[in-house]
């Protein structure tokens, strides 16, 4: 079996349905490897496309993507809950099989100057692609959004790594980079008070003293009028998402409010849940089975963990 990396565009646009099926048509029934899911949220106004496959093979038909959404996207006339700099607002490179992080490094690099000579939009290499200090986490890249980075971008520290120091005027600039598997990890809360999940977010996060390898912040979701804790868990070995779960109904009951659910934006390790499920079972006397099936998987996690809208394909070893 060759190479095999996970790659997850996020495009800010999650409401026009139509849109978004134009913006991926590219990805689709291609040989080489498998456009996954894509998954819209109105509230943030973004979606999520994950892909599975031969990196080299997703590389031109990532440009066309690109290109499309140069097209479609004017963050001009974006508003959404989820900060944006972009229209394809984040394009990562993940090893999964047969290729070594310093593989998913040149990936990035190759195709952040192919966005930029096709289609002159500025590119920032971020994570284990960053090329500067200051651009390893993409919150650090991103703070401002599109509005801010017209002028931040012609800052010398924030000078693109591709393209000249000025945003693409309707486009705005790209964030592509290499990193291991992340949980993008979503804990729904039984109010609408904004100020609640903010609050959560931040015991939660490593940034104000929560956990090194957590981001989070607050979300509201019209749709469902209830607020979440939304987050990228950047180590799931490290912080395990069970402790996460916890900790959030902890701090939730001081303001005398409940979990409701959670989800999983994207693909998931099985280690990741296991971990937890580990953890779950030993507590409740059960045994746990390290070889469990998908199927035993799935059904558990969405017992303890209360995942919501979950199935086996949202699990990375089911689609390889």
């Amino acid at each position: 079996m060759g190479q095999i990396v996970q790659c997850v565009p996020n495009i800010s646009e999650g409401k026009d349905i139509d849109k978004i099926k134009r913006i991926i048509e590219p990805l689709q029934h291609k040989t080489g490897f498998k456009l996954i899911s894509y998954e819209p949220d109105q509230d943030y106004n973004r979606t999520v496309i994950t892909l599975i496959g031969d990196p080299e093979a997703m590389i031109n038909p990532l440009l066309e993507f690109y290109e499309i959404a140069l097209n479609e996207i004017d963050l001009n006339h974006h508003k959404g809950e989820h900060p944006r700099m972009g229209a394809v607002d984040v394009c990562p490179f993940i090893p999964i099989q047969n290729i070594t992080m310093d593989d998913c490094i040149s990936y990035a690099k190759k195709f952040g100057e192919l966005v930029f000579k096709k289609l002159n939009i500025p590119v920032f290499l971020y994570a284990m692609a960053a090329q500067k200090p200051n651009r390893t986490l993409l919150p650090d890249i991103r703070k401002g959004e599109f509005e801010g980075m017209k002028e931040k971008i012609k800052e010398d520290e924030w000078y693109p790594d591709f393209g000249h120091a000025e945003i693409h005027p309707t486009f705005g600039v790209a964030a592509i980079g290499a990193r291991m598997p992340l949980v993008a990890y979503n804990i729904d809360l039984n109010t609408d008070n904004e100020k609640t999940a903010r609050q959560i977010a931040k015991y939660l996060r490593g940034s104000s003293g929560g956990f090194q390898y957590v981001q989070a912040g607050p979300a509201y979701l019209k749709e469902k009028n209830h607020v979440q804790v939304t987050m990228n868990i950047l180590d799931y070995e490290k912080n395990a998402m069970y402790r996460i779960f916890e900790l959030v109904k902890i701090e939730a009951k001081r303001f005398n409010v409940e979990v409701l659910s959670s989800e999983v934006v994207g693909l998931i390790p099985k280690e990741a849940l296991l971990d937890s499920l580990k953890y779950y079972q030993k507590a409740n006397h059960e045994t746990f089975d390290k070889n469990m099936t998908l199927e035993e998987v799935v059904t558990l996690s969405i017992q303890y963990l209360k995942l919501r809208d979950f199935d086996m394909h949202k699990i990375i070893e089911a689609n390889l």
